[in-house]
C-alpha cells in the first residue's frame, strides 16, 4: 500500500525564513525521483531550485506560483512504494526497471508508485545541487517510525505528449527570460552542448512567437490593469530584503560621510603597465581592492561590527570584502571572502566570477553573506559622488565615483589630470571623525601614489 509523505519547505539556510514559489517544475501526478528538482523559488539571497527528498508519485502541491511560504510549510505530498515507507531502498537498478515495466503494463497507479525507488535521502538542498563535490549534506535525525497512515488513493500519472521531454539544467537568467514571455522551456531546442537551452534560443523562440502573433486577429482592448490609485509593487524578494536591510541600517548605525577628490592619473598609468606586461589582466576594482585592505590593516576600527546586545565593537580579524552590483533582479553584495590574502590577479578572477553569477541570477546565499567592509563603485553609473547607506552589520563603505579628465593643480602647474571622488561612510560608534579621516587619505595617498602600497607589502 503506498503511503503519502509531505515534504516540507526545507530550511534555506543563512537566516532565510521564507520563499516566494516562482515556477512548479512538477504537477500532480507526475512521477518524481529522489533528488529531483520540483520547484523553484526565490529568496532574498537568491533564486534556486529545491529538489524532493522523496520518490514516488506527487498528490498534492501548496501554494500557487507567486505565492510567499515560510520555512515549515508544507511543499508538496508524495506517495511512495507500500513496502519501502520512508526507508533505504534495496531492490537493484534492473528490478525497478523491470517493475516500472509491469506497472506500466497494467496501468496500476500503486504499481506505478511502488515502480519508484522509496529512498529517503537526507539532502534536502537549495541552489547546489547533490551530485557535485560542492553539494552540503544535511543528515536527518532518525526517529520512531509513526503509524502508518490510512490508505491514499493515489491519481494515475498523466503521461505528458510525447513531443515534451524534461528540461535540462538552464541558467535562471534563461527560465526567467522565458517565464516573462510565456514560453515552455521543453518545446524549445538547445543550440548549447548537449542540447543545453541558451539564452540566444529563448529569444529566437520568443521572436518567432511575436511574428505569429502579429498575422493573428488583433483581440478587443481589455480594461487598463493600472487604476488611478496606482500601481502597487510588493516589497519582497530581493526588493523586499533590501528595503529591510537599509531601513535597519538607517534605524541602529549612526554613521557620517566624508569625502576627498584624489589624482588618479598614476594609479590608471599603472594598472595599464602592469595589463601591458602580458599575463592576465588587472580590473581597477581589484587595485582598489587592494587599497582597501592595506588601508584596514593600519585602521582596524573599520573592519568591524557593533554587538548591540553585548554594547561591544567586535573587531574582525580577516577581510571579507563586498561590493556593490547591479542586477536585473535589483540591487546585491557579492562577497570576495579572505580579500586580504588575494593577489590583483586572484582579485580580478574572483570578482569577474561573482559578477558574472549576479548577471545569471546565480549567486548563492554563500556568496553573498559575510561581508565585512563593502566597497562600491558609483561611479560606473556616470556619478560622481554619493553618500551610501552602510550595509549592515558591517561599520563603513567606501565609495568610488567615476574617474574623468578634469583641471588640477600638478607639481605646482595646472594640467588635466584623471580626477575620482572617493567617499567614506562610517559608523561612528566605532571611530571618530580623526580615523575615517586618516583611513581615507591613506586610501587616496595610495590612488594618487600606488608606489606608497610598496611600504605595506
Amino acid at each position: 500500500m503506498a503511503q503519502v509523505l509531505e515534504f516540507k519547505l526545507p530550511d534555506l539556510g543563512e537566516g532565510l525564513t521564507e520563499a516566494e514559489i516562482v515556477r512548479w517544475l512538477v504537477a500532480v501526478g507526475d512521477v518524481v525521483a529522489v533528488d529531483q528538482p520540483v520547484v523553484e523559488v526565490e529568496t532574498a539571497k537568491a533564486m534556486v531550485e529545491v529538489p524532493c527528498p522523496y520518490g514516488g508519485v506527487v498528490t498534492a502541491r501548496y501554494g500557487e506560483e507567486g505565492t510567499e511560504l515560510p520555512v515549515g510549510a508544507p511543499l508538496l505530498t508524495v506517495a511512495v512504494g507500500g513496502t519501502g515507507g520512508a526507508g533505504p531502498a534495496t531492490a537493484p537498478v534492473a528490478a525497478e526497471e523491470d517493475a516500472g515495466t509491469a506497472a506500466a503494463q497494467a496501468g496500476s497507479a500503486e504499481s506505478a508508485v511502488s515502480a519508484v525507488s522509496s529512498e529517503y535521502s537526507g539532502n534536502v538542498l537549495v541552489g547546489y545541487g547533490t551530485a557535485g563535490p560542492a553539494a552540503r549534506r544535511r543528515r536527518v535525525r532518525q526517529t520512531a517510525p509513526a503509524a502508518a497512515p490510512a490508505p491514499v488513493a493515489v491519481p494515475a500519472p498523466v503521461p505528458a505528449p510525447a513531443h515534451r521531454g524534461p528540461v535540462p539544467v538552464i541558467s535562471p537568467l534563461v527560465r526567467k527570460l522565458a517565464r516573462d514571455g510565456g514560453l515552455d522551456l521543453r518545446q524549445v531546442r538547445g543550440s548549447g552542448p548537449e542540447g543545453l537551452i541558451l539564452r540566444a534560443d529563448v529569444e529566437l523562440a520568443l521572436a518567432a512567437a511575436r511574428d505569429r502573433q502579429v498575422t493573428a486577429p488583433e483581440p478587443a482592448p481589455s480594461a487598463p490593469s493600472v487604476t488611478s490609485a496606482g500601481e502597487r509593487v510588493p516589497l519582497r524578494g530581493v526588493r523586499g530584503a533590501v528595503a529591510d536591510k537599509l531601513s535597519r541600517s538607517r534605524t541602529e548605525i549612526p554613521d557620517a560621510t566624508c569625502w576627498v577628490d584624489a589624482d588618479a592619473t598614476e594609479l590608471m598609468a599603472a594598472r595599464a603597465a602592469m595589463n601591458a606586461a602580458g599575463g592576465p589582466k588587472i580590473s581597477l576594482l581589484a587595485l582598489l581592492a587592494r587599497i582597501c585592505v592595506h588601508a584596514l590593516a593600519r585602521f582596524p576600527e573599520l573592519n568591524s561590527t557593533v554587538d548591540t546586545a553585548a554594547r561591544e565593537i567586535v573587531r574582525l580579524p580577516d577581510v571579507h570584502l563586498g561590493f556593490a552590483a547591479q542586477t536585473p533582479r535589483g540591487l546585491v553584495v557579492p562577497v570576495v571572502k579572505d580579500a586580504g590574502r588575494r593577489t590583483a590577479e586572484a582579485l580580478t578572477e574572483e570578482f569577474g566570477r561573482l559578477t558574472e553569477a549576479a548577471r545569471q541570477s546565480a549567486l548563492t546565499p554563500a556568496d553573498l553573506t559575510g561581508g565585512t567592509f563593502t566597497l562600491n563603485n558609483y561611479g560606473v553609473f556616470g556619478v560622481d559622488g554619493s553618500t551610501p547607506i552602510i550595509n549592515h552589520p558591517e561599520a563603513a563603505m567606501l565609495g568610488v565615483g567615476r574617474i574623468i579628465p578634469k583641471p588640477w593643480v600638478h607639481r605646482g602647474e595646472l594640467a588635466v589630470r584623471q580626477v575620482v571622488q572617493l567617499s567614506l561612510t562610517f559608523d561612528h560608534r566605532v571611530c571618530d571623525g580623526g580615523t575615517a579621516g586618516g583611513f581615507l587619505r591613506y586610501v587616496a595617498d595610495c590612488v594618487e601614489q600606488p608606489a606608497v602600497l610598496l611600504r605595506t607589502v
